[in-house]
């Protein structure tokens, strides 16, 4: 048994190897999640030829000038494509009163949509965000191909870690299973230019603080000055250390709400780079899993017990509009 896989810390957030027996790796996941709500997992599986290729068309992508990007912009009420530079505050979703994000992004959806999903607008109109459709830009040539495969990598990969999870509940490895077959989930691309914290208003960010929406966040990021913090239990932001072999693991709001607060959705951030760090552009590769629309976030039956507050009962999509929507600038 590899001893990583139990859970070790290199100064930030603790970090598991998922290379081991699945009972404990999801052991050492449960006590992550309900700690801090923060993991780096390593021996993940996803290819590196496919993270290296992703990472040359997100930088290309973004190199392009603006004309070109605004034609595969987000249209309005729809969710997928191009969103330009300081159009999000995330800040917003819970409560503050902040400038907008110094970040640029572009975000993809479902790439394999269910058989059903007309029925799911029909029932629930507002499903139709989730499932609208993506804008590929023309170039790079293989951008769409290339993402749509790491879209599905990083779907399975949600898919075995909750599953690893579910197990450090003491609950079935398929207690997910349903609730995320038909995942909507958001590939996301970010780039923070180069700036000059010195240009910005008060209390800008390249990330407001904030909590993710949905059930995981798997994040891939470079080691570019002014990057991921998180609040700890002291009311402290620690700087998380990018690995290249990692991705960073946080529970989202959601998946707080099914285990009733047994795992945290923790507020972090994306800070400004220090003054005269020289050229502090920056990329990362955020994938936001969350469940099937009409999914129903219930509390677990490991999570209940006297003294639990149990939140109401309510569906994915719901859920997900409800944070998403505060966001927008």
């Amino acid at each position: 048994m590899n001893e990583r896989a139990a859970g070790s810390h290199i100064g930030d957030i603790p970090t598991v190897s998922l290379d081991g027996d699945p009972q404990r790796v999801g052991a050492a996941l449960d006590r992550a999640c309900a700690d801090i709500g923060f993991v780096r997992i390593i021996d993940h599986g996803i290819d590196q030829s496919l993270e290296r290729r992703v990472d040359e068309m997100a930088r290309e992508f973004f190199a392009r000038d603006e004309e070109l990007k605004a034609r595969v912009a987000i249209a309005e009420g729809e969710a997928y494509g191009y969103g330009g530079y300081m159009v999000e505050r995330l800040a917003a979703s819970r409560g503050g009163v902040t400038p907008p994000d110094a970040k640029e992004t572009y975000s993809i959806g479902p790439v394999d949509h269910p058989d059903d999903v007309a029925a799911l607008i029909a029932a629930d109109p507002a499903a139709a965000f989730a499932y609208s459709p993506n804008r590929w830009p023309e170039q790079p040539t293989a951008f769409a191909d290339t993402m749509s495969e790491c879209y599905r990598a990083l779907g399975d990969l949600s898919a075995r870690l909750l599953s690893l999870m579910a197990r450090g509940l003491g609950m079935p490895a398929d207690t997910f299973s349903d609730a995320i077959d038909r995942h909507t989930s958001a590939l996301r691309l970010l780039h923070y230019p180069h700036i000059d914290p010195d240009v910005l208003a008060p209390g800008q960010l390249r990330a407001g603080a904030h909590s993710d929406y949905g059930t995981l966040t798997l994040l891939r990021t470079d080691a570019a000055p002014g990057g991921l913090e998180v609040l700890d239990r002291r009311g402290q932001w620690v700087p998380v250390a990018p690995r290249s072999d990692a991705y960073v693991v946080n529970i989202g709001d959601a998946l707080e709400r099914w285990t009733a607060g047994r795992w945290r959705s923790t507020m972090h951030r994306v800070q400004l780079p220090p003054r005269n760090a020289g050229n502090t552009e920056r990329f990362s590769v955020a994938f936001f899993h969350n469940a099937n629309w009409d999914a129903v976030i219930s509390t677990l039956a490991a999570c209940r017990g006297d003294g639990v507050d149990e939140p109401a009962p309510i569906t994915a999509g719901r859920h997900l509009m409800e944070r998403f929507r505060s966001t927008q600038y």
